[in-house]
């Protein structure tokens, strides 16, 4: 893959080799950076993204465009920061779709989750949450189950990622049920046909579920998680509502293309680390479904996504998933 040297004409007459390449990514940036979201506007990426966004730009003192490339199981935006110049200005930030759940439902990718990135931050951690409209007779998981296994094939779930795709098709190998998948761009994008009654549940990242469960419009059955989350204290775990297995998370994260400057990866790092400890920032990100979650270093991220891939791997092994 094409990749171009590190290049930025700032620092007048320093010699060519690696003190220039040390003294350039040292005033890094100097320009707009490019977040590129591999979501439309909306999307759970897409609101945390704006947030951080607004806040590097703040430290940094220069623009941050986000950059929404939503569709295509986020091969496009991959590819797009894969193929980028690696000066810092073209960032990806995705989630587990791209760089975890894409490499075990593609024969090929035009991208190497590892091999055409630099890992810089893992940013956040979901869980699942199962939706049904607020006036739905549905009250429980088991409400949901008995319903599906007495009317088979006859009620529709839908998803706006791979992750919440894999996160219903997991439901359903485990609870036995049949239901049939109507994708969307995004996950928001469906929440009018499950209010309209056309999907008669979604499963859907905690974030965007949260908004709606406070919103009055949506009711949550469980969330994925051993435990009770903070930002949704009502909502059942699976466990306590009778599907211990059914355990499942997604996660977003920070990644640059390959060949990006150590310098540059390591303040790209370090200020996502500062603007994640704002108190502001914390209290915002608490409210849109749990605190900031970060990588000690871009290593301990690379190590994290290979064992992503391997976890992800196994959810959609075990579950005996087929993406149409």
């Amino acid at each position: 893959m094409d990749r171009r040297a590190f290049s930025i004409s700032v620092l007048g007459s320093l010699s060519m080799g690696a003190p220039q390449a040390w003294a350039q990514s040292s005033v890094w940036p100097s320009n707009r950076v490019s977040l590129v979201i591999p979501f439309p506007a909306g999307a759970a990426t897409d609101i945390t993204g704006r947030v951080i966004g607004s806040r590097l730009s703040q430290l940094w003192g220069q623009p941050v465009v986000i950059d929404n490339r939503g569709g295509g199981n986020g091969l496009p935006a991959a590819e797009f920061v894969a193929r980028a110049k690696p000066d810092g200005y073209t960032i990806l930030l995705t989630s587990a779709m791209t760089h975890a759940v894409n490499p075990s439902i593609y024969d090929k990718l035009p991208y190497h989750p590892l091999d055409d990135f630099e890992p810089v931050s893992q940013f956040g951690r979901l869980p699942f949450v199962v939706l049904v409209r607020a006036d739905s007779p549905i009250k429980t998981l088991a409400d949901l189950t008995a319903l599906l296994k007495a009317e088979p094939g006859r009620h529709n779930f839908g998803a706006g990622s791979l992750p919440a795709r894999v996160a219903g098709e997991m439901y359903k190998q485990l609870a036995g049920v049949q239901a049939v998948h109507i994708a969307y761009k995004s996950n928001p994008q469906a929440f009018p046909d499950l209010l309209s009654g056309l999907l008669t549940f979604m499963v859907i990242d905690t974030t965007n579920g949260r908004l709606q469960i406070d919103g009055g419009k949506m009711r949550g059955l469980a969330v994925t998680t051993l435990q009770r989350e903070g930002a949704l204290p009502k909502v059942p775990t699976t466990g306590e509502a009778g599907m211990p297995d059914f355990q499942i998370w997604t996660w977003t994260g920070f990644y640059a293309p390959k060949g990006t400057p150590r310098e540059i990866v390591l303040k790209l790092h370090q200020d996502i680390v500062t603007a994640c400890q704002d108190p502001q920032i914390r209290t915002r990100f608490e409210t849109l479904g749990g605190p900031p979650v970060n990588s000690a270093s871009p290593e301990e991220f690379a190590a994290f996504t290979r064992a992503e891939i391997e976890r992800w791997g196994r959810i959609i092994r075990r579950a005996q998933i087929r993406l149409d």
